[in-house]
């Protein structure tokens, strides 16, 4: 009888990183390679004569130590073992992101071991060789970025799998049957990972909220909410000792500051504001000089530091702008109404008094606790009015108060010189290298129940440029004011534009005919201005200023001040808004202290408070990003027997993305429903070529496209391709 052969273990793909993994996940303790097999479940002569020689090379490289005869211990600084973030993509692979490679390390799915997006991990990275991309496996998941996720239950007999439409989310949730709740079959629910076994395929959970039933609007509102780990409500204690915060104007508090209530002062807001937290007062001097206030709610009088709502309003760090509603920082007996600077009423605040001329340069300044008094309250469109026509009898259709009515020479006159002087302000800025980003913004009218009944777009015009340009002066002002003290102070910083993506839009702008002028730092700045005016008005206008956005870095709070490449300003801070922004409360508490000559604060504590209202910025851009895409979903829903001309957004190999003209929803062409050629994706022309034809479809070709389908789970349209606009 023959005897049977054994087959050879084939060796694993770089078997040193299993070896190295092993021990790293046991940092203190030696192994031999008999235990080394036994955690590979390998325990032949050849893998163990591989496991062996493995060891010795290890041990000869100094990646590791023989810490005793035939015992090894992972060394403590291994030059193949790194800390960072996962980037996952929609494939289920992964990119490990590290300051210490210039190219991020690429992680194959059967190498993730249980990290998912942004978790914070240890990496074993292998294939270093010149040429070759670096490769790596995740050793250890040292921090989950996060541990709850929304998703749809499908019910077994005796458990459950909640799968989520995040496409970076690789892998479903398992649920124990005690663990569902009142969760249903088909219920959209926040899940909370609680434990991944190793030998388990997915990750063990409990569903902690039932959000309702997919598509339905207030379930998606909140999924989009909770996705975020965004709150929806206040907790009932925080409304409580909101309540009962004495928020009456006491005469014993007027005496401690300026008054200014004997000066003109307005508003000018959104038609569809509840909280003002800006007003300007404007008074002519016997100088001929201007005296202009901008005064700001004085959130930090109300907010006492170490209180229950001081820490609910640090933890959600700003407020959340959706689509139908406002998910506020503060409680609205706060943020509507004893902070809200509303016509016809005193109201406290800390102000930036400035005495300018009359070619706009500021020739004093002051910084302090006011009172103040609004007489008047405008929309934007009001203003504009105003602006535009220099007429002072406000017609119906602008009012805001449903009827025509007069403003006062007083306030028309201010509003005129405001005018004038922001304009200088601005053009200041833009000669300074400041880049102007007057992104359209899409905004939905919405009936009782806030479904979409129309598609409008937000543009800015002067009067819009009028707070912006004197929110700006206060902003920078109040910076450089503590910024040259060297006193620790919550800065905003803009960080120069990378240059890598400013090459790569150069590469999709120059088919449009455009171009960017790299010779130095101010070169680029008024190429970007002009490509922005340029581009205005035209069917690539949003891609551009979409690529444009894309290629800056993003702004941050920071105690480290590097001033902001985007405005043009070595100092500048958020000291405008602080009813919506924990970052302005800080400043305004810091300036107030360090107007009492206060010592300079504990950076680091400060540094951390920044990073994390970065972070929680962050968060809510996301929400209110999805929260638009959600409803131009469901508005196309509507709409799905019409025929919409787009403009192509983006060209991939699996197909075109899609901007509809008239309302900028994006959707997608996948290629094999483009029947007219047999197509194929051309990278170096960033365009799908035709096989028989050789027509090309290329970045800002405009096309006719139907629905094909809206998801409104997964917030995605699908477009059929109808044909090319002549």
């Amino acid at each position: 009888m023959s005897k049977k052969i054994r087959k050879p273990i084939k060796k694993e793909k770089d078997f040193s990183g299993k070896i190295i993994k092993i021990l790293s996940q046991n940092a203190n303790k030696p192994f031999n390679y008999k235990q080394i097999g036994a955690k590979l479940e390998l325990d032949d002569t050849n893998s163990r004569n591989q496991i062996i020689k493995e060891l010795k090379i290890l041990a000869s490289q100094n990646k590791i130590i023989e810490s005793e005869p035939g015992k090894y211990l992972v060394k403590a600084e291994s030059q193949d073992y790194y800390e960072g973030t996962i980037d996952m993509t929609s494939r289920k692979t992964a990119y490990f992101i590290c300051p210490d490679f210039a190219e991020d390390v690429f992680i194959p799915t059967n190498n993730l071991n249980r990290a998912l997006d942004k978790d914070k991990v240890k990496v074993y990275v292998y294939n270093r060789r010149k040429g070759k991309r670096p490769e790596g496996e995740v050793i250890e998941v040292v921090e989950r970025d996060k541990t709850e996720f929304v998703g749809v239950i499908d019910m077994q007999p005796n458990f459950a799998f909640v799968s989520t439409a995040n496409p970076k989310m690789y892998t479903d949730i398992f649920i124990p049957k005690d663990k569902i709740g009142e969760a249903e079959n088909g219920d959209v629910v926040l899940v909370k990972i609680e434990d991944w076994p190793k030998r388990a395929d997915s990750p063990f959970g409990s569903v902690i909220k039932v959000l309702g039933k997919p598509g339905e609007h207030n379930t998606e509102i909140h999924a989009i909410l909770a996705e975020y780990g965004l709150p929806a409500d206040f907790p009932v204690e925080v409304e409580v000792f909101a309540q009962k915060i004495d928020t009456s104007i006491q005469e014993s508090e007027i005496a401690k500051r300026r008054d200014m209530r004997d000066t003109l002062t307005f508003t000018i807001d959104p038609k569809d504001a509840k909280d003002f937290d800006d007003a300007l007062s404007f008074k002519k001097l016997e100088n001929g000089n201007f005296e202009i206030g901008i005064h700001i709610a004085d959130v930090s009088y109300y907010l006492e530091e170490g209180t229950i709502l001081d820490d609910e309003a640090y933890q959600r760090a700003t407020s959340v702008y959706l689509v139908d509603r406002v998910v506020p920082m503060l409680p609205e007996v706060l943020s509507n109404f004893a902070c809200s600077l509303r016509p016809n009423e005193e109201k406290y605040t800390f102000s930036a008094v400035f005495e300018v001329s009359p070619t706009a340069q500021v020739i004093n300044q002051w910084f302090g606790r006011t009172v103040i008094y609004s007489d008047q309250r405008f929309a934007y469109e009001e203003a504009q009015y105003i602006i535009e026509t220099k007429d002072n009898t406000i017609p119906v259709d602008v009012s805001i108060t449903g009827e025509s009515y007069v403003v006062s020479d007083e306030i028309t006159e201010a509003t005129l010189k405001l005018d004038e002087l922001a304009k200088i302000l601005r053009k200041k800025r833009m000669q300074n290298g400041a880049i102007s980003f007057d992104k359209v913004e899409v905004k939905f009218n919405l009936d009782a129940e806030g479904e979409p009944e129309g598609v409008y777009f937000k543009v800015s015009k002067d009067a819009n440029h009028l707070i912006e340009e004197f929110m700006l002066l206060a902003n920078r002002k109040v910076a450089e004011y503590i910024g040259k003290q060297k006193k620790t102070f919550v800065y905003r910083i803009h960080d120069e534009p990378n240059e890598d993506k400013l090459i790569a839009m150069q590469t999709v702008i120059a088919k449009f005919g455009y171009k960017i002028d790299f010779r130095n730092k101010g070169d680029i700045s008024k190429s970007l201005n002009a490509l922005m005016e340029e581009v205005n008005g035209k069917k690539e206008q949003n891609l551009i200023d979409t690529l444009a956005i894309r290629s800056m870095s993003k702004a941050k709070y920071s105690t480290e001040n590097i001033g902001h490449y985007g405005l043009a300003f070595d100092y500048y801070s958020h000291f405008t808004s602080p009813i919506r922004r924990y970052p302005d409360v800080m400043v305004h508490r810091l300036l107030q202290y360090y107007l009492d000559n206060g010592a300079s604060v504990d950076e680091e504590t400060y540094e951390t408070k920044c990073l994390h209202c970065s972070n929680m910025e962050s968060l809510a851009t996301n929400a209110e990003r999805d929260s638009i895409k959600y409803m131009q979903v469901k508005y196309m829903q509507d709409h799905q027997d019409e025929e919409f001309l787009g403009v192509i957004s983006g060209v991939t190999e699996w197909g075109i993305y899609v901007e509809i003209v008239s309302n900028k929803c994006e959707g997608m062409v996948r290629i094999r429903e483009i029947k007219d050629d047999y197509y194929t994706f051309d990278e170096k022309q960033y365009a799908l070529v035709g096989a028989t034809s050789n027509s090309i479809l290329q970045l800002g070709d405009e096309i006719y496209v139907k629905v094909k389908n809206a998801d409104l789970v997964k917030k995605q349209l699908d477009f059929h391709f109808l044909r090319r606009a002549e």
